[in-house]
This record gives structure tokens, sequence and C-alpha cells, in this order.
């Protein structure tokens, strides 16, 4: 009995001898591998062109065949290196045999081969093919590690939303400003995906020239040497993100249509057909259907690419979010670059909460670093420490209301501090209104009835409430 971790394999059987072929096939058969047949090279390369298998057994020498089994090896190695390959071989090619081992094969099995042999040959082959992919994929996912960073509403609803995402294989377009996350999001679906063990491929759309774009993306053959993989064959199983995919050149978007179309390509270069399983992933801060009407962007790819629309919240969204984030980039600062892990004292938390983010999580993320590199070692991160800019961004909006202020009755003005005053409190907060009226200290029931005479309002948007002034007051 073997216990070979491999079951349910897909293996191709080369040899030109039938009964070879079938007995093969029977005893890989009755240990729960699938399994095809091929007697010459025409047939092998064919199947394999149809869809890569999990392994290859191959006859070391094939009659009447256009290749012997060194070429097929070596063709096979160049197109599909991740496919191990087992060589069968009669007595008299033993050479032959320990020379395809240096080519590149896994091992070789002598005729007439045992069965015991051969099975734990087959187990051994698939296991170390599966451990490279798993370590291939543990690099991957040691570079695109998905951190959903927040425990307010808006990422509460986001996190809830990309997991019911996830389980499907639906085409995914993500939609929010520039900075705000949108690939920790795509990482975050892989992660969370049956994908989540394959590869994550991201290219932004616009950083690859339309000349060259057909070949990053389906990559090309050599006559002399191993070819260069594109996107969509490194992606092979797992999620390729385009991010940014309104920049993406024209003449490139109706190649990207057709593979979507297909699942599959050729190389420049090529004439073999390259059948591939991949899942996309869209980014965007542009307006898609805008973008359209001026000709920008193809209509049929922009159907075929939001099956799935979810929009990320940028950080003006979830203020309350960001001490936590604060913490979080300080930690992995410290972890990567020695930086001060320091927290954030109450009054710098509530000063960077007021302010704007037009940068979004990515500006916030450059401001920690910043801020751990220019300050002391220790310490909570005062109100002081803040850069003078963003102070000054907050200073300017209370410069601008105090000149609103001036020509205003004391009752008016009054008004309009604390409309300015609790609508910046309850956006703090994330819409909570529990949470401001203790903050503020107000009963929750006297916040609602000053809220009502203020005419402030608070709708959901991505998750989040927003508080703002009254559409028909501000009409009126």
């Amino acid at each position: 009995m073997h216990d070979g971790t491999s079951r349910d394999s897909d293996i191709l059987i080369v040899d030109d001898e039938q009964d070879i072929r079938e007995i093969v096939s029977d005893i890989l058969a009755d240990e729960g591998h699938g399994t095809r047949v091929a007697w010459d090279a025409d047939g092998a390369l064919a199947e394999v062109n149809r869809a890569a298998p999990d392994l290859i057994i191959l006859d070391i020498w094939l009659k009447e065949s256009r290749l012997d089994g060194i070429e097929i090896l070596k063709t096979v190695r160049r197109d599909n290196p991740s496919v191990p390959v087992i060589i069968i071989s009669g007595h008299g090619n033993i050479e032959l045999a320990v020379a395809a081992v240096k080519q590149g094969a896994y091992d070789f099995i002598e005729k007439p081969f045992n069965t015991d042999k051969l099975l734990m040959t087959v187990d051994r082959a698939l296991e170390a093919s599966r451990l490279r992919r798993e370590n291939a994929a543990l690099r991957v996912r040691e570079e695109t590690e998905s951190h959903l960073i927040g425990s307010g509403s808006a990422m509460r609803a986001l996190r809830a939303q990309l997991e019911r995402v996830a389980r499907s294989n639906g085409r995914v377009l993500l939609t929010g400003p520039a900075g705000a996350g949108k690939e920790v999001a795509a990482r975050f679906i892989h992660d969370h995906s049956a994908r989540h063990g394959r590869p994550f491929i991201s290219v932004n759309s616009a950083s690859v020239s339309p000349d060259r774009m057909e070949e990053v993306l389906f990559g090309r053959e050599y006559e002399d040497r191993p070819h260069d993989p594109g996107l969509f064959e490194k992606a092979h199983g797992g999620t390729l993100f385009f991010d940014e995919v309104a920049d993406m050149p024209i003449g490139s978007q109706s190649k990207i249509l057709r593979v979507m179309l297909d699942q599959a390509f050729t190389r420049i270069g090529g004439t073999d057909t390259v059948r591939v399983d991949v899942r996309l992933i869209s980014a965007t801060n542009k307006d898609l259907p805008k973008e359209i009407s001026e000709g920008r962007f193809r209509q049929d790819l922009y159907h075929r690419l939001n099956v799935v629309p979810v929009e990320v919240p940028g950080l003006d969204m979830r203020c309350e979010d960001i001490p936590e984030l604060f913490d979080y980039f300080a930690a992995r600062l410290n972890t990567e670059q020695g930086l001060p892990k320091r927290a954030l004292s109450d009054e710098a938390a509530a000063t960077l909460q007021a302010m704007p983010w037009p940068g979004h999580v990515r500006q916030l993320r450059n401001l920690v670093e910043r801020l751990l590199i220019l300050g002391p070692e220790s310490g909570a991160i005062s109100l002081e420490e803040l850069p003078r800019e963003r102070v000054s961004d907050q200073a300017s909006g209370s410069e601008a209301l105090n000149a609103a202020l001036v020509g205003l009755p004391l009752r008016e003005a009054r008004e309009v501090f604390e409309r300015e005053y609790l609508i910046a409190q309850i956006n703090r907060f994330g819409g909570n209104i529990s949470r401001t009226a203790a903050f503020v200290g107000m009963e929750r029931s006297a916040l609602h009835r000053k809220l009502k005479a203020l005419s402030v309002v608070t709708t959901a948007k991505g998750g989040a409430r927003i508080a703002r002034l009254d559409e028909v007051e501000e009409t009126e």
C-alpha cells in the first residue's frame, strides 16, 4: 500500500508499446490518479498543449516518432518547467536515461519495472512538485500579505462584502480614490478564495508601453533557450490584478478581452496554444463610464470586468480607523526598519481624525514613517510633533470659519460653530451617535434634538454613516 500525499492527479503516459501504456494506466488508476496516453511526440505535445498534466511518464525511445524522449523532455522543460517527468528506460538505454535526468527529468525507471517502484517514484515526483509550488506560493504570499485594518463600520462592511466575493470566481472591479487600499482589497479577496495557495500577480496598467503589452501579458518563445512566461502564465491557477485599469492603452484592451473570453493565448514567436485558469481583479480611481463616453475605454471590456463592483472607502469615510491604522503602520515600521514603536496621544489622534486626507491611507502611512523618523525614541506622539502643514490644513479651515462668523450675530454664529463642530465629531466616530454624545458630554437624546435643530443629518455611504447639513436646509 502506498500512502503518497498526491491523489486525483492528471498523469500523461507516453510509450510506443500499447501494453505498457495500458498496464501503467491501470496501475495508476487503481491508486486514484487520472491518466492520459500518447504514443509519439506529436500526440504527447498535443496533450501537454491541451492542458499541462501534473506528471509525465515518458519512454526514452519511441519508434517512428518525430522526436525521441530526450527531445520531448527538453520541449516540456522549456514550456512547462513545473511539470515533473519520469523516464521509462529499457536496459540498453540506461545511459540515455541518466542523460535525461541531467536534462531535468525527475528520475528514471528501468523496464521491466516493479509496480511498487513505479508507484513510489510517482508519489515522490508529485510530492516534490507540490512542495515546489507551495514554496513558490509562500514566497508570493510573503510579498503580498493582505491586511484590512480597521474596526469601524465602513471597514466591517467592506470586509464582509469581500469575504462573500472571495467565495465566488467572478471578476471584480474595485473602485475608490487613489491611496484607499484597492490592491490590499484585491489581495484580501485572493487570500480568502479557493486560489489562496496560488500566485497573486499585480501589474500597474499604465506602466507597460502599448508595444510591449502583448509580450508582457503572454510571454515570448525562443528557439535556443527557455521561453519567457507572461503575466497570464505566471498567474495560472491564481489571480491577476490590473491596477488602475483605466490607464491601460486602448490598443491593449482588445488583447485582454480576447484572453478573458478564451482563457487561452499564443506566446509571441510560438505556435502552441497556452491555456490558463486565471481570476481577474481590476481597480480604478476614475469614472469608467465617462472614460467610455470619451472613447478611452472599451465598453465591452468594462462589462466583462465589472461583474462584481466593489467600492473601497477612502480614509475620509473611515476617520475612526486612523488610530488603529497608525498603530499598525508603527508596528510594521518597527519590525521592518527598526523605527521606534510609538503611539498617538489623544490630542494628536483627534487632530488627525479631523484633518483632510486627500492621499488617504497611503498618505497616512507616509506621515507615520515621517513622525517616527524625526521624533524622539519613546513617548506618545504629541500634537506639537505633527507637521506644520498638516496642522495648518486644520488651521486654514478654522480661519475660514472664523471669517464667516465675524459678520454674524452671536446666536447665528454659535449655530454655525456647533453645526461644524458636531459634523466633524460624528464623522470622526464613524457616524456613531452614542460615542459622539459621550465625547462631547451630552445625553444621546439631547444630541439628537440638537442635530435636528441644526439641520444635521446622517446618511449611509460605503458601509459608514456620514454627517452633513440637510440638503433641504441647504437649498432654502
